[in-house]
């Protein structure tokens, strides 16, 4: 896939997939951002320091993946190199830890349970979408080269310092 195209998948799947997951389904079930902010001290401050931090994380493991691996976190188009750059140095699954670090963001900033229980479904969904499609999609593909990686990443909590394989 060309650098181009890359990059424009990567975006439009950006919007469609955390854009949707972390941005819209949260704004939906928080009656569009009308609940009052957390009277609880420090967690608002926590809350929009987590969002950016993981707004941050968010877009350069997009970047990696059109950059790096040439490709797109979509199934339907996927990296022609698998992608162990960067923050995937530090964890296999920087775009799903982020997702959810923005929506635990959100929990935060308005002490929602109704965002707690989502943040829930939500984290069940994508491990368990990791378990059944990708991590089988990727060892298929990659073969020994995601079995390394995947034996010396973890998955879902980052090691601190980076895997130099």
């Amino acid at each position: 896939m060309r650098r181009f195209s890359a990059v424009a998948g990567s975006g439009i799947f950006l919007i469609v997939a955390p854009g949707v997951v972390a941005g819209l389904v949260p704004w939906l079930l928080s009656d569009r951002w009308s609940l009052p902010w957390s009277s609880l001290p420090g967690l608002v401050p926590l809350g929009w320091a987590l969002i950016v931090v993981a707004v941050a994380a968010l877009l350069h493991a997009f970047g990696r993946f059109a950059l790096e691996g040439l490709g797109t976190p979509a199934p339907i188009a996927p990296t022609e190199t698998l992608v162990v750059g960067g923050i995937y140095r530090h964890v296999r699954n920087p775009m799903y830890v982020a997702v959810l670090s923005i929506i635990l963001g959100q929990v935060l900033l308005f002490s929602s349970w109704t965002l707690a229980a989502y943040m829930v479904v939500a984290a069940i969904a994508m491990v368990t979408f990791v378990k059944l499609y990708e991590e089988p999609a990727l060892a298929g593909r990659y073969a020994a080269e995601y079995e390394t990686y995947r034996r010396n990443v973890p998955g879902w909590l980052p090691r601190l310092t980076p895997w130099r394989g």
